[in-house]
């Protein structure tokens, strides 16, 4: 009886065997075609990876930012080849295994790095933004400097003391920023006063030539004199106008340029600019009765 027993096991593996061969005999096309397929699809990628390296040049100036997106564009193209490389081979449970193992692995992933992926992809926003560019002066979340980098975590700053600020490009995209270099000209505001004995519209007259003198307005744009009221001991004014400004030392230079072509026409014409006046009144209520 166990002689019967073990030949039965080994014809039983034997023609198991011969199963499986005339299996991998019969699928033999199917499985080089697939192989072909997925190669072809990975020279594919290459050669797509390429032709968006050349667009990308002249839109993302990060490197980093740059083969990150290459690199995603060529998985996904490699990964639709491996899907249609399955297909072929009729391994359509293993494509559907494949396919739920990759969304809880994503979905496992997605939450543990929460905060890394969100500034990831926020980094990538940034760099198709064409509101933001290396180079470019911004404000925002309390901070002002040049862009000197964008890369997949964080945007560097470099403010006017020199020193560097980074932060979080979840920051960036969430909250709003100013950015000075989007346009190259900006409007300019100084804020004065003269003494209540001035000839109003003379000063406002003197005022704005002198601006117009230093600060040759172009197109629709104008030098704008309004007063604004009355101070303790002056009429104050505002004088807007229109400069050349890229950046935040581009306006304290035309403040500086127009504050000293004011106070040259003032000095020349005669006009006050008085400083903060206060009139001390001694009153004696004391009233001494020397009588008596």
């Amino acid at each position: 009886m166990q002689e019967f027993d073990i030949q039965d096991s080994v014809k039983g593996i034997w023609d198991k065997l011969g199963g499986w061969l005339d299996s991998i005999i019969i699928n033999l096309p199917n499985f080089f075609l697939a192989v072909i397929v997925f190669i072809i699809f990975i020279f594919i990628a290459k050669y797509v990876g390429k032709i968006f390296d050349r667009i990308f040049r002249n839109q993302i100036k990060q490197n980093s930012i740059r083969m990150m997106a290459i690199k995603v564009i060529k998985a996904i193209i490699i990964m639709v080849g491996f899907f249609v490389a399955l297909g072929l081979l009729n391994l359509d449970k293993v494509l559907t295994s494949v396919l739920a193992g990759a969304g809880v692995v994503g979905l496992a992933i997605g939450l543990a790095l929460q905060g890394t992926l969100n500034n990831t992809f926020s980094g990538v926003i940034l760099s198709f933004l064409p509101e933001i560019q290396i180079g470019d002066w911004v404000e925002t979340n309390g901070f002002a400097g040049s862009v000197t980098e964008i890369n997949l975590r964080n945007i560097v700053i470099k403010q006017s003391d020199n020193n560097y600020v980074v932060i979080p490009n979840s920051k960036i995209v969430e909250e709003p920023f100013k950015n000075f270099s989007r346009t190259p000209r900006s409007r300019i505001f100084v804020n004065c006063g003269v003494g209540y004995s001035s000839d109003l519209e003379m000063v406002r007259d003197l005022t704005t030539k002198t601006i117009q003198d230093n600060f040759p307005q172009r197109g629709n744009e104008e030098v704008e004199f309004m007063y604004q009221g009355f101070g303790d001991s002056s009429i104050n004014y505002v004088v807007r106008f229109w400069a050349d400004v890229t950046k935040n030392r581009d306006i304290l230079i035309a403040q500086h340029k127009a504050i000293i072509a004011i106070k040259k026409a003032y000095d020349a014409n005669g006009v006050n600019i008085p400083f903060p006046i206060r009139t001390i009144d001694f009153k004696n209520s004391l009233n001494l009765d020397n009588k008596g």
